[in-house]
């Protein structure tokens, strides 16, 4: 089950929640476990992976095909 992250608008909790779907039948349902509110937004949260950086050139190789790996 995928985790959201929501925020209440009425007491500015930050929290999170396991939800099956996010249907507007089941974000009907969220509310603040410290105020009881309904009046939850669904934020966006940052992922827990990154991508590797295509900054740094990837390394090359020697040897093959003309490449100088001392074989004639």
């Amino acid at each position: 089950m995928p985790i959201y992250e929501f925020r209440c608008q009425k007491c500015n909790k930050q929290f999170e929640t396991l939800l099956t779907s996010i249907s507007d039948d089941a974000l009907a349902g969220v509310k603040c476990p410290k105020c009881k509110s309904h009046q939850v937004k669904k934020i966006i949260s940052s992922s827990s992976y990154r991508l590797a950086s295509t900054a740094s050139p990837l390394p090359t190789m020697a040897g093959g095909c003309g490449g100088g790996s001392g074989f004639s």
